[in-house]
């Protein structure tokens, strides 16, 4: 019995731990920890949950003749657990011997009740000290057959190894049968160095391997590749005078298969042929799927044509090995064929071959059809396993519909299939590419709670999404909370914060970072090299560029395309397009070829300078090398053409895009939109509107910009009319009716205004402060019956912060919360310490006092608010009333963020 006294030691309380939660805990132990004499009160005798009551209560229901039939085992089996059953049976070792086999045989058979490997050693004890062994046996084989991880079979073979030795009345052989059981279970995981022991055993035991023997060790290592170790075991098969037979065939065909020697498969799936052997479903979906694997898939669907002759019909492994590798291929045309084809011959779809066209529908962005497969799926008894709701997460995170995405992750956690490390990453991810970091670091707490540990992807993904939001303090610190966790930062870690520090223009960082990844172990890659290229070159430094690209390549380090592309771009932005030219011809010199990009960059200089000529030439050049323009490039001669009146040069444009099959994308449409406003035809410029609509693009807040300019001039031709709005001006001086002209306008032309150009509008007047006429933007979207979007609200919050209108501020962020909204952390830091400066302090604490139990990530609330508010303020007693509060709350932190805070308040003290 575990005592009172010792559970603190082996549990501590963690700080904020209830003492509450600390019982909760410990009453849900199997055992009774109450039975031990303590001056705590302990549980009564009576309730249910003590394993000596529920003992009692069995042993009398068991004494019944018809104990199947009593009454009472209804209420006592939703008390019972597989552990449970153990201890009773441990604790009743005179137990009738029929009755305890009788009744762990009724348990086995209900759906709700499954035995563990635990559960059978008492029952073993009890049969074989009534020397019941033929019973016993049957049960030892139900024991290692019932393994279903690594660590049950580990449990089952000490175990048997222990029965199979001791000499206290519960001796019990293992046989060949048990033998050749325990091989199959140990080879079932792959656990070959504990199969061979095993197999030592058995000969020390004097037990002859027969053929099964045999094959299970070759199977073992053919699950490897290890095909020279399986051959040892084939050579004692003919030494024992015994016959290869189908089943050594097929494993020597997945052996090779698996060491990616798919021809040496076929020779050995044809002497199966010639040596009489029979094959079987099994060998032909080795070999097709060893050939799917190497992308032989016209190989495989010909095999597949031939197992008729073989007298074998394929199976549901089969066909989902083939429409798996049909769907990887980009074949999904094929692939739902051959799906249809499986159903019509009677042979019923798993839940991997749902899988795996769930997956292929996902990646072809067909995600409605996904989503139906899924209910078809469900509504045939099949119950979606954790691939299957992945796929569904990754395809719905990759359309940046991550709110969709978690309604998929509910349901799941709904139907009890557990999230793994791969479904929060894909969540992550999706976050992080719609620029809500924070929303993605709230799993990582997710994952943590619920016993999962992040992965170099996970941190990797966060890194780089704090890097994309510019918060690359934040990344810093999560690259410590990494190491902290055990993991070593890779070189896609380094990687994103060099390209992070670049894209922010500090170069000098990024150089310090990278020159001391040599020291770290981390190989310099070409991504890394080619982002600290780009940063010199957009910080002017080209010479510094062309060092390191030189560095580069003596390095052995390849630069690729990408690398080429940003040193054309850098020479280029320096007006050197004659160098960069030359660069570009000379790139197939280095194993390099230029990519539409590559010259796009070129002909979009030589458009920006009006040399029509040049950028014509470079265009036709790029055609004759196999290139087709893609829609960038057009945009380039639509935005030059544009700028210059060209409308006319522009509508060719147009029309050879259309010729082309290239659809206009969503910057493309602006540039026209922006066109016909220069010409002062705003009706074609918001039938362009209509079409961009109809195209399936929502307007961006540059769209709009654009649109807004031209409703201020009027409409008028800016060939004749000079500009007196500058683009960058247009949300200072709007008038709030120029914004409901641009309603009726978007209504007349058939494109009614949509939450998108509330939210685009609002945001552009927040920003210049305008919050007055933001404001009445939200009424008048709600008097439409619209419902704000998160976006918009995060504008309003912050506007009213720079206002230092905090109550204003506070309401907004109230409504967000009310609609499910989880704010930013910046808008909180701006709130937060807003309130500190104005003197009400109360409600600052009242305000992050909540946002500690809105699921925030704990440090990030600790970085975010006390490190980059209060601490750069130089609020040190602020952040320590706060800092405080997240300790008394229950928040922890981890021991990098701790000392991070320290090191603040000291630094800032003493400041």
């Amino acid at each position: 019995m575990i005592q009172w006294t010792a559970l603190p030691t082996l549990f501590p309380l963690r700080s904020g731990q209830s003492i509450s939660l600390f019982f909760a805990f410990i009453k849900s132990f199997p055992f009774s920890i109450a039975s031990s004499s303590s001056p705590i009160s302990a549980p009564e005798e009576s309730e249910p949950t003590s394993i000596d009551h529920l003992s009692s209560q069995l042993l009398n229901l068991l004494s019944h003749p018809n104990w199947q039939k009593h009454p009472s085992l209804k209420n006592l089996i939703p008390s019972l657990s597989p552990s449970r059953l153990s201890s009773f049976l441990s604790q009743n070792p005179n137990l009738n011997p029929h009755i305890a086999c009788s009744f762990f045989d009724y348990l086995s058979r209900l759906p709700s009740f499954k035995p563990s490997v635990q559960s059978y050693a008492p029952l073993l004890r009890i049969l074989i000290s009534n020397k019941l062994f033929q019973v016993a046996e049957r049960t030892r084989l139900s024991m290692i057959k019932s393994c279903g991880t690594p660590d049950d079979i580990v449990f089952v073979m000490g175990f048997v190894r222990e029965m199979n030795k001791c000499d206290d009345g519960f001796r019990f052989k293992l046989n060949a049968w048990a033998y050749n059981t325990l091989l199959m279970s140990l080879s079932r995981f792959v656990m070959v160095d504990d199969m061979k022991c095993v197999y030592n055993e058995m000969l020390n035991d004097m037990i002859k391997p027969d053929i099964y023997t045999f094959n299970t060790m070759i199977n073992g290592y053919c699950k490897l590749g290890n095909v020279v170790e399986a051959e040892v075991y084939l050579s004692k098969i003919l030494q024992a005078g015994l016959s290869p037979d189908t089943h050594t065939y097929t494993s020597f065909i997945l052996g090779h298969c698996r060491k990616k020697d798919v021809n040496t498969a076929f020779k050995v799936f044809r002497e199966m042929q010639k040596k009489g052997c029979r094959r079987n479903v099994v060998s032909y979906n080795n070999l097709i799927h060893g050939l799917c694997e190497t992308r032989r898939i016209d190989e495989a669907m010909k095999l597949f044509l031939q197992m008729g002759d073989d007298g074998c019909s394929p199976n549901v492994r089969t066909y989902t090995i083939l429409i798996d590798a049909l769907c990887r291929l980009d074949r999904r045309a094929e692939a739902l064929s051959l799906f249809d084809e499986m159903q019509e011959k009677g042979c019923e779809p798993n839940v991997h071959t749902y899988t795996v066209l769930i997956d292929g529908l996902c990646k072809d962005s067909k995600l409605d059809e996904a989503r139906v497969l899924l209910n078809v799926m469900s509504g045939k008894g099949l119950v979606p396993s954790v691939v299957t709701y992945n796929a569904l997460i990754d395809g719905y995170c990759k359309k940046d519909l991550v709110d969709v995405a978690l309604n998929i992750f509910d349901t799941m956690e709904s139907k009890s299939c557990i999230p793994n490390v791969r479904t929060y990453n894909e969540l992550i991810s999706g976050f992080c590419r719609t620029k809500k970091v924070h929303k993605a670091m709230s799993l990582l707490d997710k994952m943590l709670e619920c016993k999962l540990s992040p992965s170099n992807v996970t941190f990797n993904l966060l890194v780089h999404g704090q890097c994309k939001e510019g918060e690359i303090d934040s990344a810093f610190r999560l690259l410590r909370l990494m190491e902290e966790n055990g993991l070593a930062p890779d070189e896609w870690t380094y990687g994103t914060l060099v390209d992070g520090l670049c894209e922010r223009g500090r170069v000098e960082e990024a150089n310090t970072i990278f020159s001391s990844l040599k020291e770290k172990g981390i190989k310099v890659n070409v991504a890394m090299y080619t982002a600290l290229i780009d940063g010199h070159c957009k910080a002017e430094k080209i010479d510094f560029a062309f060092t390191l690209f030189k560095k580069m390549i003596e390095e052995g380090c390849s630069p690729n395309v990408c690398t080429y592309n940003v040193l054309i771009n850098g020479l280029c932005k320096q007006g050197k397009q004659l160098e960069a030219a030359q660069l570009l011809e000379r790139m197939p010199e280095s194993g390099v070829e230029p990519t539409i990009e590559s010259y796009s960059i070129l002909i979009e200089q030589l458009l920006k300078e009006c040399a029509f000529d040049h950028a014509d030439k470079v265009f036709s050049l790029m055609v004759s090398k196999g290139h087709k323009p893609d829609v960038c490039i057009y945009t380039s001669f639509l935005v030059a053409y544009y700028n210059e009146g060209k409308l006319k040069e522009a509508e060719d444009v147009m029309a050879k895009m259309a010729e082309a099959g290239v659809r206009p994308d969503l910057m493309a449409y602006t540039v026209m939109i922006d066109g016909y406003g220069r010409a002062g035809l705003l009706n074609r410029a918001f039938d362009m509107l209509k079409c961009m609509f109809v195209s399936g693009y929502e307007p961006s807040h540059y769209t709009y910009s654009v649109l807004i300019k031209h409703l201020s001039l009027g409409g008028l031709d800016l060939k004749t009319e000079a500009s007196f709005i500058n683009i960058a001006d247009v949300w200072k001086v709007v008038k709030y009716e120029t914004l409901l002209k641009l309603f009726d306008k978007m209504r007349e032309h058939g494109c009614p205004p949509n939450t998108n150009v509330f939210s685009s509008l609002a945001i552009g007047l927040c920003r210049e402060g305008r919050l007055e006429e933001a404001s009445r933007l939200l009424d008048h979207m709600q008097s439409c019956g619209m419902s704000s979007c998160e976006d918009m609200y995060t504008s309003m919050v912050n506007c009213c912060c720079k206002l230092r209108m905090y109550e204003d501020s506070a309401r907004f962020l109230d409504a967000m919360l009310t609609q499910g909204f989880l704010p930013r952390l910046e808008s909180y830091k701006l709130l937060i310490c807003g309130l500190y400066d104005d003197g009400n302090s109360d409600k600052a604490m009242a305000t992050f006092f909540r946002l500690l139990d809105c699921g925030y990530n704990n440090d990030e609330i600790a970085w975010k608010i006390l490190i980059d508010g209060l601490l750069k303020r130089g609020l040190v007693d602020r952040c320590s009333e706060l800092l405080d509060m997240m300790e008394k709350s229950g928040s922890r932190l981890s021991s990098q963020t701790y000392s991070l805070l320290l090191e603040g308040l000291d630094r800032t003290h003493n400041k």
